[in-house]
């Protein structure tokens, strides 16, 4: 008790080192930033302020946080249903006036005007390059041109798009072609260069809320001998390949986890795609652990204990999903979360059934690093991971198999991940009670593709950061 209240001592104090003012003038201009970790530490600020604010009892401050928490939230993709819910109940009253920051007005002209429309996200679906957004997209939007790069002796076809996107700048992969990045060009327009060393052909239509690019090389001819794994050769050349990884198979022994459609037991399947991923994994080159690699059942806070011992670079907890029988076929996914104090019902739904395991190891030992990790530099890292491995995913799994659903990426309370001194991600590999996806993950087939996705986002991971 004495441990518990110091530490509300200390929180405290080094919330009131810096005024309301103070921080709220830092997050305001933090959050126009095109930087996501920028965009993190004024989500933070604002988080800081709202905890200021319930202990003040200071209406004012409570909704410009809030406004602060919903604005930052909803640009990193974060979950904030309830803080909307909760701003939506505070009645209306003169906002909190932070005084400007000198330095700001000298950038004004530049990041004044910003375009509505966003990026979601963009996949490969029959072969074409799918970029879908947010609203309706105009033809004026579109500007699509050729040239001819000297230097790099490339031909460029580039799309010039007024919209912005909700994450930093990829480089995507097509056989036959050099290379295709997207990227913010300005705060106005997101730019789509394709390059080739040969001429190629590029055919595209617009649909209401999406851009359909057909890229055809009809110089290039496939190899026939193709493998489900990335050959060597076709890797990445600029990813340090000595990195670390632990793969913790969520459940074992004891904990059978959910139990699912036609009784398909949760503690097997996550093991088997654990399995399946750690050989990809080794096939590329990485150093790759596992938390348990037979039917036993570990303690929660040793699975991120082990990680740490053997200064893992990434943790990745592999678990699947389950809801009541009545909900059963309705409720179907792939979603990643990464630690935090969520006040999201779905995730403490989800958190709950996954935290139930080890619950009196939880009070002593999450409690008390909740408050260190709620600004920590790693939760920036594992958001950043956890839109990686659910890209890698979907892409992989929606090549082969139909109606594979993209549930999101959302933080949560998952003890599993508390005490990581490297980035964290907890995957819900699919629904073990919906029997479309039950059958799905006790398929060979569907575990490969699925553990290739999730080694395809860890590699885009490190080659990104």
């Amino acid at each position: 008790m004495l441990k518990l209240l110091t530490l509300l001592f200390i929180f405290t104090f080094s919330l009131n080192a810096l005024s309301d003012t103070t921080i709220l003038e830092r997050a305001n201009s933090l959050v126009n930033s095109s930087s996501k970790s920028n965009q993190f530490r004024a989500y933070n600020d604002y988080k800081n302020l709202y905890l200021r604010a319930l202990m003040k009892d200071n209406q004012r401050l409570k909704r410009n946080a809030l406004i602060g928490i919903v604005k930052s939230g909803s640009k990193l993709h974060i979950d904030i249903s309830q803080y909307e819910k909760e701003l939506q109940s505070i009645p209306k009253i003169s906002s909190y006036k932070a005084p400007k920051p000198k330095k700001i007005k000298k950038t004004n002209k530049k990041i004044r005007v910003k375009s509505t429309h966003k990026l979601k996200s963009i996949r490969w679906k029959n072969g074409r390059l799918v970029l879908f957004f947010d609203k309706k997209l105009r033809n004026n939007q579109i500007n699509y041109f050729t040239s001819y790069d000297k230097k790099k002796k490339r031909y460029q076809y580039i799309f010039d798009i007024h919209a912005s996107m909700l994450t930093r700048s990829q480089t995507l992969r097509k056989e036959g072609i050099d290379s295709i990045k997207i990227a913010q060009h300005n705060t106005n327009t997101l730019r789509l260069v394709i390059s080739n060393r040969s001429k190629i052909t590029i055919r595209f239509k617009k649909d209401p809320k999406s851009l359909i690019i057909n890229i055809i090389n009809k110089k290039y001819k496939k190899s026939k001998k193709q493998s489900y794994t990335i050959p060597k050769a076709t890797m990445h050349k600029g990813v340090d390949r000595s990195k670390v990884i632990v793969i913790d198979a969520g459940h074992g022994g004891k904990d059978p986890g959910a139990i699912g459609y036609k009784h398909y037991r949760e503690k097997i399947v996550v093991l088997q795609i654990a399995q399946e991923l750690k050989r990809v994994l080794k096939s590329r080159g990485y150093k790759v652990y596992m938390t348990r690699d037979s039917d036993k059942f570990v303690r929660l806070r040793n699975r991120t204990r082990y990680a740490n011992k053997k200064k893992a670079d990434l943790f990745i907890s592999i678990h699947a999903n389950a809801v009541d029988k009545r909900s059963a076929k309705k409720a179907y996914g792939i979603e990643c979360y990464f630690l935090d104090k969520s006040r999201s019902a779905r995730a403490k739904r989800v958190a709950a059934v996954e935290n139930r395991a080890d619950l009196i190891e939880m009070d002593f030992y999450g409690k008390e690093s909740f408050l260190s990790t709620l600004n920590s530099h790693n939760i920036v890292a594992a958001n950043k991971l956890a839109i990686d491995l659910q890209r890698g995913a979907l892409a992989s799994l929606k090549k082969h198999f139909k109606g594979v659903k993209d549930a999101g990426v959302r933080q949560g309370p998952f003890w599993v991940l508390v005490g990581a001194q490297m980035p964290a991600v907890l995957v819900e590999v699919g629904f073990i009670t919906n029997p479309t996806e039950a059958k799905r993950l006790v398929n060979k087939k569907y575990q490969k593709k699925l553990a290739l996705g999730l080694a395809n986002g860890i590699e885009r991971y490190f080659l990104n950061n």
